[in-house]
């Protein structure tokens, strides 16, 4: 089957292009070829890229890429059409990332009146609400898939869209993808020598970019709470954004010495070696695959109820889960608990099997049966 995937543009370090790689390997080992509508994406066995030119002010791109995508999308004609971004020609749209009107609404709420003027003025958000609002409403649509319950609803409560039309299906993971072994501990060793980080200091790491909605400022408040309780800690920080308010926050709160950025990196495997807790006190996170990594790696995983991930969390056995990430004194109280040593060990089991619990066969499976269904409707065996 010749499937179209719609995806704007490509970034080693991103999320969702993380999901995406494995999710078309997955695919074309099954034996279907795909079709990827993109600005750029990274060659591979199986896979054409259809370049799409985008040009203009940034707030106009999202709309350019959508006008010029579905024109590409119409003149290559696959099979079926997913999209992972807001276009209105494709017959499965993957939220992904997440719904656009509800990040708005968290982020004006953890924003000062200063920054809540500029989120209402920006012409960009003006271009992704009209985009996701188009989207909910094309004809072309057949159906929606959520990462996570909370993005469902979070669909069904701005949009209206019949809940029988959305089906969640849960990020993957690739059975292999953890360090193992030896290969572990090695990671492991080399990581915490090159961060000097002894054998009594707890490693805490934070995993992704989009440093303010993912809530870094929290997790740096929480860990100045735990260094002034006498916990020996460390956080490490590695993704990709601009640095400069966190360490300054680190040094306002004189934790400068406990506050490591490490930037963005392809593999992050060697970080879940080397740490013992993973914290994303996320202001909104449709469903984070740093925490199913994190899991995979045998990390406790701590964060809140507005990441998607938080719903596959057992809470109080392999992490916990926050109600609000703003309260940085309910960060601190979390991660304490998994600070014991013996806590960890318990709860690593417990990690390991909730991410053999999601994989990446079952998400690409998951998808097929909806394609199937839809190709079906296309050429009209079902009325």
């Amino acid at each position: 089957m010749k499937i179209g995937i719609i995806r704007r543009r490509y970034t080693p370090y991103g999320g969702a292009e993380v999901f995406l790689t494995r999710f078309i390997d997955e695919l074309v080992r099954q034996g279907h070829s795909v079709e990827i509508f993109s600005t750029g994406w990274p060659s591979s066995k199986g896979v054409t890229l259809h370049s799409i030119t985008q040009f203009g002010p940034a707030f106009l791109r999202p709309l350019i890429f959508a006008f010029f995508a579905e024109r590409a999308v119409k003149k290559a004609a696959p099979d079926v059409v997913i999209s992972l971004e807001r276009t209105a020609c494709q017959e499965i749209f993957r939220a992904g990332d997440g719904v656009h009107k509800e990040w708005l609404q968290k982020k004006k709420k953890a924003s000062g009146i200063f920054k809540r003027a500029l989120i209402a003025l920006s012409p960009l958000h003006w271009t992704i609400l009209h985009l996701e609002k188009r989207l909910f409403a094309s004809p072309a649509l057949k159906t929606v898939v959520a990462n996570s319950l909370m993005v469902k609803k979070d669909i069904i409560r701005h949009y209206g869209l019949p809940e029988k039309k959305i089906c969640v299906i849960y990020n993957g993971i690739s059975r292999t993808h953890a360090l193992e072994g030896a290969e572990f501990n090695k990671a492991r060793r080399h990581v915490r020598n090159a961060l000097k980080a002894g054998d009594n200091e707890t490693l805490i790491l934070f995993v992704g970019s989009g440093f303010e909605r993912k809530g870094l400022l929290y997790l740096i408040r929480a860990i100045a709470i735990l260094c002034s309780g006498g916990k020996a800690v460390k956080l490490l920080v590695v993704g990709k954004g601009n640095i400069r308010r966190y360490v300054n926050e680190a040094r306002r709160l004189n934790i400068a010495d406990h506050v490591i950025f490490n930037g963005p990196t392809t593999d992050v495997r060697q970080f879940y070696a080397g740490a013992d807790i993973f914290c994303l006190p996320s202001i909104y996170e449709p469903f984070s695959n740093a925490c199913l990594e994190a899991f995979a790696h045998g990390l406790a995983v701590i964060t809140t109820n507005a990441n998607g991930a938080s719903e596959i969390i057992n809470a109080g056995v392999d992490g916990a889960v926050i109600q609000n990430p703003e309260d940085h004194k309910a960060v601190a109280e979390a991660i304490k608990p998994f600070l014991e040593t013996a806590r960890r060990e318990k709860a690593a089991e417990s990690a390991k099997n909730t991410a053999l619990k999601y994989p990446i066969e079952d998400t690409v499976n998951g998808f097929l049966k909806l394609i199937g269904a839809c190709k079906e409707k296309k050429d009209g065996k079902i009325p």
